[in-house]
């Protein structure tokens, strides 16, 4: 069995042109994306929560990003724990917090960061071709 991209890219466009039709503004948090990534899946999950109240539009992006890399994930076979949860829900925030620590052994941690990485370059890319004016 060889490499598969699992239509990283063509989910990266999705992604951003959905933003974009959303809030333009909203791209930028492309960027972060990317940038969230190095400090591990809980961080890159929990962001969507921090700005579920003041920006929601950025919060969907954040979240149908997530969403997308747990049907990445599942085609690869790894189940990426992705429950509702609501910021104001300190419970069900925790607990999915401790789903995303302890279901996902190191090696699946490893491949879902990589995955992730590569979905945020492509997001990165197609946010660099949309950004512009109009």
């Amino acid at each position: 069995m060889g490499w598969n991209s699992y239509g990283l890219d063509k989910i990266a466009q999705e992604l951003v042109l959905n933003a974009k039709l959303r809030d333009s503004d909203s791209l930028n948090q492309s960027y972060k994306m990317r940038m969230a990534v190095a400090y591990g899946l809980e961080r890159f999950w929990g962001e969507h929560l921090r700005l579920q109240k003041k920006e929601p539009d950025k919060s969907q992006y954040w979240k149908e990003t997530w969403d997308a890399l747990e049907d990445v994930l599942k085609k690869a076979g790894i189940t990426l724990p992705n429950d509702p949860v609501n910021a104001d829900n300190t419970k069900a925030v925790k607990a999915m917090s401790e789903r995303l620590w302890n279901e996902l052994n190191l090696e699946k941690q490893r491949v879902a960061l990589a995955v992730l990485t590569q979905l945020c370059d492509c997001i990165v890319w197609w946010t660099q071709r949309y950004k512009g004016k109009g």
